[in-house]
């Protein structure tokens, strides 16, 4: 449930062989690595080799492989999963790079839901409706949400990533940003393997770990995949059945709700006081009518019990009324852009009409030192943003709000050079 890209591979650790042999051999003594060399691709520039780094990746994977052994992890297993591993520096240079979370969200959805991915997106539903429907109909959830996701995350099978997740993982664990994280999902990959899901060779996703056509990470694997075509295997690489059916029950156990939808395009009155539309206040859909919000096109708001208002862009941008459904997209992906995305492009794959107020294209994005300025500034005039980090969350976007409320500005939350240069 990441963004996947097309890396070349990092240096083996296989010239530290030996070193590993001796400190799996004192650990439990049954793991190996190869050593083999490493092959790149033709017209690959070579990866400088880091010996310093690789003598403390071989003994990261040591230490991990004894916690492994621990957690019930077979020494055949370990010896399949770390032969030949390998760290890969593009990785640890990705992480914290998302399209979703540093592009405008007009500019993430004008290739999200472009012409091209609802036009191709329409095809491919209507030759897996053999696959798409069954699980539609068995778990509640639309079949243009599971097809709106499965072109988000592999447009549509076409691109399910080539990075070894294996690698991928082990790389992250070893950077310590989110060593935590990333050493509970390698051991879920671990036990994937080990269930023989899927071999070492097949087990290849996005840098981030994320596997298969709709972009599982192992532990969401072994916790909803599903083994839909019977054959005793949850296959979420080739079999299409797999896919949809291990994607609906992912957001039916994450919380969606059949027969509503994940929201709607609406217009706020004049004067609407802008901080409740913070994607957090929740009223049933009948109150914010009544506070005078409107759908596009007159016709009663979505009866959500528990809705929220949300300005992606700001004021200046479109809104929406979003329900529990599209909380549960979030939970696929923590990015409000990419939820917007696929509920738009489900929307769209429907034969639904776009998104029909205009984006603030003028508007330039802060630069991510901008953002910790922003922050900074924000904490120094005791409105607490939490520690600055360059990145736009709750915190800052709600010490933002209690700011601009403080200065007679419109209080959206939305991070503009105008904000930032008041602040200061």
């Amino acid at each position: 449930m990441q963004k996947r890209r097309t890396l070349f591979p990092g240096p083996t650790i296989s010239r530290w062989a030996p070193i590993l042999l001796t400190i799996f051999a004192l650990a439990a003594g049954a793991a190996t690595l190869s050593t083999s060399a490493q092959t790149l691709p033709p017209g690959s520039a070579p990866v400088p080799v880091d010996a310093e780094r690789d003598q403390r990746f071989a003994r990261w994977i040591a230490d991990f492989s004894s916690s492994a052994r621990a957690a019930g992890i077979t020494d055949a297993t370990l010896q399949s999963a770390f032969d030949g591993i390998r760290f890969i520096p593009r990785v640890t240079e990705l992480d914290g790079a998302q399209a979703e979370f540093t592009r405008t969200v007009w500019d993430y959805l004008d290739s999200a839901v472009s012409t091209q991915r609802v036009v191709r997106g329409q095809d491919r539903l209507l030759q897996a409706r053999p696959a798409v429907d069954p699980a539609a109909t068995r778990y509640g959830v639309p079949a243009e949400i599971l097809a709106a996701i499965w072109g988000m995350e592999s447009n549509y099978g076409s691109n399910t990533g080539d990075i070894p997740t294996i690698d991928a993982l082990a790389t992250l664990g070893f950077e310590g940003r989110r060593e935590a994280w990333a050493r509970s999902q390698l051991l879920a990959a671990l036990k994937i393997l080990q269930n023989r899901d899927i071999s070492r060779a097949q087990m290849v996703g996005s840098w981030a770990g994320a596997m298969g056509q709709t972009q599982f990470l192992p532990s969401n694997f072994l916790a909803y995949a599903v083994d839909a075509d019977g054959d005793g295997r949850r296959d979420i690489w080739g079999s299409l059945p797999d896919v949809m059916a291990s994607t609906a029950n992912f957001l039916v156990r994450s919380g969606w709700q059949s027969g509503q939808p994940w929201g709607q395009e609406v217009r706020l009155p004049p004067g609407f006081d802008l901080a409740l539309a913070d994607g957090e206040q929740r009223r049933p859909a009948a109150v914010w009518a009544g506070l005078g919000v409107q759908t596009m096109d007159g016709s009663p708001l979505p009866a959500l019990a528990d809705a929220a208002l949300l300005l992606p862009a700001g004021a200046r941008g479109p809104a929406f009324i979003v329900g529990p459904n599209f909380r549960t997209i979030l939970r696929y992906n923590n990015s409000t852009s990419y939820a917007l995305a696929v509920g738009l492009l489900a929307q769209a794959l429907g034969g639904g009409a776009p998104v029909q107020a205009a984006w603030p294209r003028d508007l330039q994005p802060l630069s991510r030192s901008q953002l910790l300025a922003l922050q900074t500034a924000l904490n120094a005039r005791s409105f607490d943003s939490g520690t600055p980090d360059g990145m736009m969350g709750p915190a800052t976007r709600s010490a933002a709000r209690r700011y601009q409320r403080s200065v007679g500005l419109p209080a959206d939350g939305y991070p503009t050079l105008e904000l930032l240069q008041s602040v200061q």
